[in-house]
């Protein structure tokens, strides 16, 4: 897969200083505040990590077959970052107050040895001098084999995708075929191997699979796993969103609510994508992402690294900046990687959910796809 095949969106140094210039910066980050903050005042505090552009899903809303049919080209592995090549790159992103990496895809279970890759990332340090706190977001039909494998090398907490527990529904959000069994098991077996917290994503269309929201939180009530509706989002350019296909999420609550009543969550956290709300008999909680109806840019502080190496400053981005070229380029050191990453997030000014509410003011067509950044 070529970059703009995979991306459709322009790829752009991290800076436009020579090699030389950068050099010539202080060669230390001593002076920076601890909380390194973009043009809106937002800190650094999240990586997410692809690891892989390929899926065993053909998702309609991420990487529809149409699309990313049996003819399309994947990246040749030698385009792909090491995992040296992501430890060095998390290693600069933790310089500069990141705290939590996360593991996507593609599906990153297809990864060979990802083990490998969790064991090096949990070997490095925070600024505050702990360990960095280690996701993995996957669709979980191959986390029952790897789950207690990926636990032993330090791996934290998973989030798994799962859109109907309806088999025929399931098969059809999913275009595969695969069984919602294998992915119930892999939830178990991360039960089992003390990954917590866990959490189940579910992106609910409306007349697609709505009719699941039910079942979905009757079956995890009372599990200890926190099942979380996304609202259906206008990522990349193959999935056709529509407006209309979005059930906003105070819907959605409302559905559950009237089985199960639900209190807001009495500590939210602000740069949780997620609005928590607990059940009132104690069963365990439910979480709604609204990037549609209730913008929540003004807390993002993700950063997303694709799997070929470029940094993406916003979900929705339309530009790639090329870090592998760095990371390749024996002239650059470590200070001077953790300056042009710092240089990056100074000079972010991404708010696209928010512009989406304003008339005529959502960016050009262009966004990187879904699959490529990992969501």
């Amino acid at each position: 897969m070529t970059a703009d095949a995979a991306s459709r969106a322009a790829i752009i140094p991290i800076a436009t200083e020579s090699p030389s210039r950068v050099r010539a910066m202080p060669p230390a980050l001593a002076d920076m505040p601890a909380s390194l903050l973009d043009r809106r005042q937002r800190p650094l505090q999240d990586l997410r990590i692809s690891v892989t552009d390929r899926c065993n899903f053909r998702c309609p809303y991420c990487m529809p077959r149409a699309t990313f049919g049996k003819h399309h080209q994947f990246l040749p592995h030698e385009a792909l970052l090491s995992f040296e090549e992501i430890t060095r790159a998390a290693h600069a992103a933790l310089s500069l107050g990141v705290r939590k990496l996360r593991l996507t895809g593609g599906e990153p279970l297809l990864r060979k040895d990802l083990p490998t890759l969790v064991s090096q990332l949990a070997a490095l340090k925070t600024l505050e001098g702990s360990a960095p706190e280690i996701a993995l977001t996957t669709n979980g039909v191959l986390l029952s084999r790897q789950a207690q494998a990926l636990k032993d090398a330090g791996l934290q907490r998973v989030t798994v995708s799962l859109d109907g527990l309806d088999q025929a529904i399931f098969a059809r959000m999913s275009d595969s075929g695969l069984h919602v069994s294998d992915v119930l098991a892999g939830i178990e077996a991360a039960q089992r191997a003390g990954l917590s917290p866990i959490k189940v994503n579910t992106v609910v269309q409306k007349g697609v699979n709505d009719d699941q929201v039910v079942s979905l939180a009757r079956h995890f009530r009372g599990t200890g796993v926190e099942l979380r509706f996304i609202e259906f989002m206008d990522v990349g350019q193959s999935n056709h969103w529509e407006l209309d296909q979005v059930i906003p999420s105070e819907e959605v609550r409302q559905r559950i609510a009237v089985h199960w009543p639900l209190l807001p969550a009495s500590t939210p956290r602000a740069a949780d994508t997620a609005e928590r709300w607990v059940y009132a008999d104690g069963a365990g909680s439910v979480g709604f992402v609204s990037s549609v109806t209730r913008a929540f840019c003004s807390d993002c502080t993700r950063l997303r690294l694709s799997t070929d190496g470029r940094l993406y400053t916003c979900l929705f981005a339309t530009r790639g900046h090329d870090l592998r070229a760095l990371l390749r380029d024996e002239r650059v050191g470590d200070e001077e990687l953790r300056l042009r990453l710092a240089a990056l997030w100074q000079a972010r000014d991404d708010r696209y959910s928010e512009l989406r509410q304003v008339v005529d003011s959502v960016p050009e067509p262009g966004r990187v796809e879904m699959s490529y950044i990992g969501g």
